[in-house]
């Protein structure tokens, strides 16, 4: 992991999920940064992925299991056709706007779990052609989304690299998420 989470956030299992999950949301945010909106809409590797489709599929995501987790998810065929597009960001979806929408989409993520009596909470999942769905706890929602955010980011660290060369933790330094490292501890 790019940047290391604070044991003070993980005093209690809220704050753990809650933490880990935002630093993986700060892979994806960190892969975006300092380039043009060409850049990030290129398909530079020999996946079919950009880092704004990347970012896009994030935010519809998250955003999708908040309104399965809240009793708002509709009809699955719509959930079906949202996801099918997810991963293809329209000319009005930008860099900018995507990153404006992670953020609110990850402020609703925070309060809805910080305003749950337990993680024990239970929500119906949909039956979707991967999943049978049923009865799911918060728990594992969350967890769920700390390992599809952990996946794209990967995702994304690989497609930076292709275009430009900087790696996950280049990007950590550069945006301070985290200050460089003391390497001469090793030297010693």
């Amino acid at each position: 992991m790019p940047v290391i989470v604070s044991p003070e956030a993980c005093q209690d299992e809220r704050g753990a999920l809650l933490a880990y999950l935002e630093a993986q949301r700060g892979g994806i945010r960190r892969s975006v940064h300092g380039l043009t909106e060409e850049q990030v809409r290129s398909v530079p590797s020999a996946s079919v992925l950009s880092l704004a489709g990347l970012l896009k599929h994030a935010v519809t995501g998250e955003r999708g299991w908040l309104r399965v987790l809240q009793g708002k998810a509709g009809d699955p065929r719509d959930q079906m056709a949202e996801w099918e597009h997810t991963f293809e960001p329209t000319e009005d979806e930008t860099v900018e706007a995507l990153l404006a929408l992670y953020d609110e989409v990850a402020r609703e993520t925070e309060e809805a779990v910080r305003a749950l009596p337990s993680m024990d909470e239970t929500f119906e999942a949909l039956r979707l052609p991967w999943d049978e769905g049923g009865t799911r706890t918060w728990r594992w929602a969350v967890l769920h989304l700390i390992e599809e955010i952990a996946r794209h980011a990967g995702h994304a660290d690989i497609i930076r690299e292709t275009i430009d060369g900087k790696g996950a933790f280049d990007l950590v330094f550069e945006t301070g998420a985290a200050p460089e490292p003391d390497w001469s501890i090793l030297e010693r």
